[in-house]
């Protein structure tokens, strides 16, 4: 009897001491970091989406009051089939960007912008500019006082609203003169459609509408994407209409688009002004749906409440499957508010970062780079995806790269290199926007590979070997060409290259850690895709894995490139990212890694960063980076650092300043970098790795999956 309760004894201890095997209440972890909001706060903006569309509202449940927050998360209403481009009269083709470089003994021509006013500037800046992505279309309410005069939102009381996380639905109270308004809204899993629920005896009253407006795009690099003053530059038109519906079609150049509005009861609708239309309802409760639609929309049979049942029944499944941490059990004072992060960034992920293309950095709530999407950024956004278990999300964007690939192929064949070089900064049809920087960037180069290998890990099958293997072959390809060897030194190096630290000149620049880590493992991935379907490894790709430059260093230290001896007096090598903790942080050790090297530059950067240049990525890869060295204290510390571009408002964005209001790599960034932090990596062999064991992190988790 003693032996069993001994054995007894012992397995309780095991289960309390490992977090995966504790059963997380997934209801109350994310019911209890529900956002609420109790004010108009420019900040403070809630979004419902479903991945390829999101709908950003205020505290009014719609978007009323759209200039209150255009300078901070904005009202947004975007999709990803939703772009627009300027006319093009002067006929500008896309080969007048190019500039030839030589780094490597011929010429290279590179998208670039151009200082000196001329053609080749203006054609730069044109396909730099488009396409961009479309704001489809302000939905408010039409609120006014009894005597007819419009309500301001300092009139409106007692808010009390909440994105219901389970549901993902925004419900949202307030009192206006004498009566209370209800206003709950979702959007379709599985449309690009918001659903609203509205109550108010101000309805019958006649003093609670909705409207719907629409503006041209600005072409502005970041902002809203709304010009009001050039009404006459697109053209807004009820298609059709009867009781129950009506069809609007939006002309803007060459691009059309539809808003199809419906609704049961009693209503009417009229145009107040030139792309502004007043949708009035007569009973107290009155419910409809608004889908925005790249075509001319086919009959709509779904009801309102029919988008809330299948938006609670998609929202419980996403939380009930798929990854959980929960940190209720910890002490720490700050686990609550890295649980905060956590569980809204999951949302936010979902919502504005898992649709058909790579997402924008500011995901559907608001241009940045004009609406583009940056691949470099794919990993951030997506990675963490896999690794809690949601891969279907992942795989969405995948299919881009074989729509972008001619596209890819032909950008490295013009500068002399095999395989496909992938852009950074581009749109839907993968064109190379022109860029001094990003043109020049290697690192999304091999998050193809990665990201493929992550989605086999979770499904090691033959299908996704044939899906995804050309694609991985032809970015090896260009990986292994774009090398270069030295005869001399009898290695190979990189070159050319601005690295992800873009502090860092081009034409000087040789052998970055981050990057030099990136082409071993990548090129080793590679080498085993070729191996998993029956073919044979590539001796060159083994000679280049075998003679890749070690990472460069000074008196223990290592430098933010080869050529850089000045990286720790330097500010330009202080600054932006500190992407040399990526070489065995985003990345396994390898063995032109020395982990003692790798730590004593760790420390330094922890002291010595100019951390008020960093972005919201860099505090989770410092993260990770800490966590493979067995450093889980300063794991923690720097993944809640407080600096500015670590802030996450009270709707979960990441803030970086008064520009990049929301920035979602740096949510992905955190997600992954929790996850490898409870589940480890490949080799390791610690629980829970990356929180420290001191009794203050008894972090409990399930179905995560561990890095490589």
């Amino acid at each position: 009897m003693k032996k069993w309760s001994f054995i007894i004894l012992v397995g309780f201890l095991a289960a309390c001491s490992t977090g995966k095997q504790e059963k997380i209440d997934r209801y109350a972890l994310v019911e209890r970091n529900n956002p609420k909001v109790t004010e108009f706060e420019e900040l403070s903006s809630l979004s419902v989406g479903n991945g390829n569309f999101a709908f950003t509202v205020d505290a009014t449940g719609l978007q009323t009051y759209p200039e209150l927050y255009s300078a901070g998360v904005p009202l947004g209403t975007q999709s990803q089939w939703g772009w627009h481009s300027f006319a093009n009269p002067e006929k500008f083709r896309h080969e007048e960007t190019l500039k030839n470089y030589n780094f490597r003994g011929w010429e290279e021509p590179y998208a670039v912008q151009f200082n000196e006013p001329g053609r080749p500037k203006e054609a730069a800046d044109w396909y730099r500019v488009n396409a961009h992505r479309l704001h489809l279309g302000n939905v408010g309410l039409e609120l006014t006082h009894a005597d007819g005069t419009a309500v301001k939102a300092n009139e409106i009381k007692g808010i009390n609203q909440t994105l219901n996380l389970w549901d993902g639905a925004v419900l949202s109270r307030f009192e206006l003169d004498s009566d209370s308004v209800s206003v709950q809204t979702v959007c379709n899993p599985d449309k690009d459609q918001i659903a609203v629920v509205l109550n108010s005896e101000l309805i019958k009253k006649g003093n609670m509408k909705v409207n719907f407006k629409f503006a041209y795009p600005t072409g502005k690099h970041t902002d809203d994407a709304s010009d009001w003053s050039v009404p006459e530059k697109h053209k807004t038109e009820i298609l059709s209409q009867d009781e129950h519906s009506f069809v609007l079609k939006r002309t803007l150049d060459s691009t059309t688009y539809y808003v199809n509005v419906k609704w049961e009861g009693k209503a009417s609708v009229s145009q107040k002004e030139v792309h502004y239309f007043v949708l009035s309802p007569e009973s107290k409760d009155f419910s409809f749906t608004c889908e925005f639609t790249d075509k001319n929309p086919s009959e709509t049979k779904n009801t309102a409440k029919e988008a809330f049942d299948a938006s609670s029944k998609y929202w419980q499944s996403f939380w009930e499957k798929g990854g959980a941490i929960d940190f209720s059990k910890c002490t720490d004072t700050r686990a609550k508010e890295l649980e905060r992060r956590v569980v809204l960034s999951q949302y936010l992920m979902a919502i504005q970062s898992a649709g058909m293309y790579p997402p924008q950095e500011t995901g559907l709530t608001y241009n940045s780079w004009f609406g583009k999407f940056h691949l470099e950024m794919h990993w951030w956004h997506a990675v963490q995806f896999a690794l809690w278990n949601r891969t279907d999300l992942l795989e969405r964007s995948m299919d881009w790269y074989s729509t972008a690939y001619p596209v890819a192929k032909s950008i490295a064949e013009r500068q002399g290199f095999k395989g496909v070089r992938w852009m950074k900064m581009t749109d839907p049809s993968g064109l190379e926007a022109p860029s001094k920087v990003g043109s020049f960037l290697i690192w999304q180069q091999p998050h193809f590979i990665y990201m493929a290998e992550l989605i086999y890990r979770n499904n090691p099958s033959p299908e996704v070997l044939k899906k995804y293997n050309f694609l991985v072959q032809e970015t090896a390809e260009f990986m292994a060409s774009f090398a270069t060897y030295e005869e001399l030194e009898g290695r190979y190096v990189l070159k050319g290259i601005i690295p992800a630290q873009e502090s860092l000149r081009a034409s000087e620049t040789i052998n970055p850690p981050f990057e030099l880590s990136y082409w071993h493992y990548a090129m080793s991935v590679a080498q085993q895709w070729r191996e998993r379907s029956g073919e044979k490894r590539k001796p060159q790709w083994d000679e280049l894995i075998d003679k890749l430059s070690p990472l460069a260093a000074l008196d223990g230290l290592y430098l933010a490139a080869e050529d850089a001896v000045d990286t720790y007096k330097d500010i330009r090598f202080t600054s932006d990212h500190p992407a040399v903790l990526g070489a065995m942080g985003v990345l396994p050790q390898n063995k032109l890694i020395r982990p003692d090297y790798m730590k004593n530059t760790l420390n330094w950067i922890l002291e010595n960063w100019n951390w008020g240049k960093t972005w919201g990525w860099d505090y989770p890869m410092t993260a990770m980076c800490a966590a493979r060295l067995g450093e889980p204290e300063k794991a923690v510390e720097a993944l809640l650092m407080d600096k500015r571009t670590n802030t996450y408002l009270g709707n979960g964005h990441n803030y970086q300043d008064s520009r990049l209001r929301v920035y979602l790599p740096g949510n992905g960034g955190l997600l992954t970098a929790v996850a490898m932090m409870c589940a480890g990596w490949d080799g390791n062999k610690v629980e829970t790795p990356g929180f420290p064991k001191d009794g203050t992190w008894n972090v409990v988790w399930e179905d995560l999956k561990p890095m490589p």
